[in-house]
């Protein structure tokens, strides 16, 4: 089945100008201009007017629910297909977070299926803020060998909520991680909670230094929180995430003051969305509760461009071709090109109006065409 895409301008994410998209089943075949090729059979979708842009990657969803920090009553349902994709989110990393009790990895990686399913990409972290970490089998490591969707660890640092782990207990979960990426073909990822502790990331920034681990391997994020420590890692080598959140503004001047000392190319954002975002009393209990939403990528997006931090193809790059490269999905994923899988987003007065998600329309006009086994139009 063949879709075509004509007249929309590009952004693939770097700016190619006014292009027709031809799609074949789950990806793409050519970006051309002016294309005369048609067959019988061929669905047609006017992009004019409306910008091109591959489907966002977030490498931070709870996707089965997070919160709980303010017991049961708090925990926050599982994210649904219709959230993601009015979100523009085609591909997605799910993970635990300090629930990691009466949430599991189990649970985690049903939804992370059922997300395939549905029609989205999706893929998932073992592990929780706790260490030693939740598991399917019982192993770090045979997690991430055997369980296809499994691609690294979660953990968390620098926060009351974690398990404090020492310098030595970090190296060693980080290095089960890295025989685990080797024996499987995977990128194999430490995604490290940050949190606003005193620590901040004076342990990675010694572990870099001082061991044989590879930089890319330990992933801080929510880094806006300890920026002067996140530049320096970054400057490193490493990956540094930064956390859209419902303050977009605030992450896009972050962001700013990160650029002036650290490459764009080791920066990356995700949304945290369907977590928790306590806010704690002075008595050191849950004073109220926000919940992340993924819609947060696309308007963080937006705010780096009118506050004039970065142009579009550059902001762009920090939801697509960045975390892409970052989860070893590139060119596959990330990128507007021939041979690369057909995710992609029209749009239109600065609003999404269209997702394509493995070559399938899930919206179109601001309208949901699919829905997720139970429907939730929200």
């Amino acid at each position: 089945m063949f879709t075509m895409i004509r007249g929309a301008e590009v952004y693939a994410p770097e700016k190619l100008g006014r292009r027709d998209i031809l799609l074949s089943f789950d990806k793409i075949v050519f970006l051309r201009e002016n294309s005369t090729f048609r067959t019988r059979g061929m669905r047609e979708i006017d992009g004019t007017g409306m910008l091109a842009v591959p489907g966002f990657l977030d490498q931070h969803v709870h996707v089965t629910g997070g919160g709980g920090e303010d017991s049961f009553r708090s925990r926050i349902r599982e994210i649904s297909l219709e959230q993601l994709v009015r979100g523009g989110v085609t591909t997605v990393v799910g993970l635990l977070g300090t629930d990691g009790t009466t949430r599991s990895v189990e649970n985690l990686v049903a939804k992370t299926k059922a997300l395939n399913e549905e029609g989205v990409t999706a893929f998932c972290l073992t592990g929780s803020y706790a260490y030693p970490s939740p598991t399917l089998t019982g192993s770090v490591e045979k997690d991430i060998v055997f369980i296809q969707e499994i691609l690294g660890l979660k953990l968390a640092i620098s926060d009351h909520r974690g398990s404090h782990m020492t310098e030595q207990e970090l190296i060693r979960a980080a290095s089960e991680v890295r025989r685990a990426a080797l024996l499987s073909g995977k990128p194999g990822l430490v995604c490290l909670h940050t949190g606003p502790g005193k620590d901040g990331l004076k342990k990675l920034l010694h572990i870099v230094q001082t061991s044989d681990l590879p930089v890319e391997l330990l992933r801080p994020t929510h880094v806006a929180r300890v920026l002067d420590d996140a530049v320096e890692y970054a400057k490193l080598g490493g990956w540094i995430d930064f956390t859209a959140g419902q303050n977009s503004r605030r992450t896009a001047e972050a962001l700013r003051k990160a650029l002036e000392g650290a490459p764009i190319e080791r920066m990356t954002l995700s949304s945290d969305g369907n977590g928790s975002s306590p806010r704690w009393g002075s008595d050191g209990k849950p004073a109220g509760m926000g919940v992340g939403q993924v819609t947060s990528l696309w308007k963080t997006v937006r705010a780096l461009t009118e506050q004039e931090v970065l142009p579009l193809e550059q902001a762009l790059r920090l939801i697509t071709e960045n975390p892409a490269r970052a989860l070893g999905l590139y060119p596959r994923k990330g990128c507007l090109k021939s041979g690369a899988d057909a995710d992609l987003l029209l749009i239109r007065d600065g609003q999404i109006d269209t997702v394509i998600a493995k070559g399938e329309v899930m919206m179109q006009g601001g309208q949901l065409l699919r829905h997720g086994y139970y429907q939730y139009d929200e």
